[in-house]
């Protein structure tokens, strides 16, 4: 067991003298989890689209702006006049609405087609938009009967009456579905995994080709160690790198992102050492099956950015057609993500990833005797 350990630690000392480590165990990995964390943070969420909207406000006095101000707390995507030709739908407000309005007369707010624009988008504007109207006529039907007799309806006394708190909540929740991951809470879990996966497997898979190549593999063979305790030894090293980007990405998306980590904090921690042990073990199989040290590299950077693709680290795969979670179920990445998104996502306890960290213990088994049968001096 001391030999094991005395070439992990070995092992992890030598890594972090590479100044180019830091670039990819932080530098790299920090850029992607802000820059997609920030993309998923547009409007509107995956699981509750805010599809695109033009208001033509052709109404100068106050009622038009009120409504304005309605719409957009109806979680509309209100366009600016220059992006039109991205709007789903337009809504155009007649120039006399509020004057017709003040008489206590019908006022029309048209709802226009916009060319090659999606049915289920335009659905979505019309539900808001008759939510809009409703609201809206809640309020003046409010400040109409406030005194006896009525008043004189002015821009004050509605705007009063809309900052009042609602007696009435309304809590709606989606039927028999989970939200899809987005923002920092997908970035962070998907580029963690990827680089995971990504660094372990290059330095794992190089370090073993290279000291092959040099030589060092046989001096150590020399002195009293198996070669058990040796392919141990380095995927041990590879684990302490993971250990070392876990404990940094785990800190960073608590307090700089905020992510939800909570109490699931150890089992998120355990999903990700048992993916880390996998990544190592296929990083040692990878350097001891490919006998060239420049094509570790190559075939590392490939598997890592295929198995995120197609794992999840990319899109949810909550978005996705069914054949791509089919396929998510046959990578480690797939099995890694979805626990990581039931404990930060979903907020399932430790019951719900039971399955995925056995499926990625039976992964790491694998590529550990993999590894330790086809090691080479």
């Amino acid at each position: 067991m001391k030999r094991i350990l005395d070439i992990g630690h070995t092992d992890l000392r030598l890594f972090l003298k590479h100044k180019s480590a830091y670039v990819w165990l932080f530098a790299m990995p920090l850029a992607f989890v802000y820059f997609m964390g920030f993309a998923n943070h547009g409007p509107g969420k995956p699981y509750n689209r805010t599809p695109p909207v033009l208001v033509e406000n052709a109404d100068t006095n106050f009622l038009g702006r009120i409504f304005l101000d309605e719409l957009s707390s109806q979680n509309m995507w209100l366009l600016d006049p220059t992006n039109r030709e991205t709007a789903a739908r337009v809504i155009r407000i007649p120039a006399d609405f509020t004057g017709r309005i003040l008489q206590q007369q019908q006022s029309k707010v048209q709802f226009l087609r916009h060319e090659a624009s999606d049915e289920a988008d335009a659905a979505l504007i019309e539900v808001r938009l008759v939510r809009a109207l409703i609201a809206m006529n809640g309020h003046l039907l409010e400040a109409a009967t406030a005194t006896n007799p009525p008043e004189a309806l002015t821009e004050a006394k509605l705007r009063a009456v809309m900052a009042k708190p609602n007696p009435v909540s309304l809590n709606a929740k989606f039927a028999g579905r989970k939200p899809v991951p987005s923002g920092f809470n997908f970035s962070l879990p998907g580029n963690l995994v990827m680089y995971l996966m990504m660094n372990l497997l290059i330095f794992g898979g190089a370090t073993v080709a290279a000291e092959r190549r040099n030589g060092v593999i046989k001096r150590l063979m020399v002195h009293p160690v198996t070669r058990l305790e040796l392919v141990m030894g380095k995927i041990y090293g590879l684990m302490l790198l993971g250990v070392v980007q876990i404990v940094f990405f785990l800190a960073v998306g608590k307090f700089l992102f905020h992510v939800n980590l909570g109490a699931n904090l150890p089992a998120i921690t355990l999903t990700l050492l048992v993916f880390a042990w996998v990544a190592g073990s296929l990083g040692v199989l990878v350097g001891s099956l490919v006998a060239e040290h420049d094509r570790v590299a190559g075939i590392c950077v490939l598997a890592s950015l295929l198995m995120a693709a197609l794992g999840g680290c990319w899109w949810p795969l909550e978005i996705g057609p069914p054949v791509m979670k089919t396929i998510a179920l046959c990578l480690p990445t797939g099995w890694a993500l979805q626990a990581l998104h039931q404990l930060i996502s979903f907020g399932s306890g430790f019951d719900a990833v039971l399955k995925p960290i056995g499926v990625l213990l039976a992964f790491g088994a694998a590529a550990n005797l993999l590894a330790a049968r086809f090691f080479r001096s």
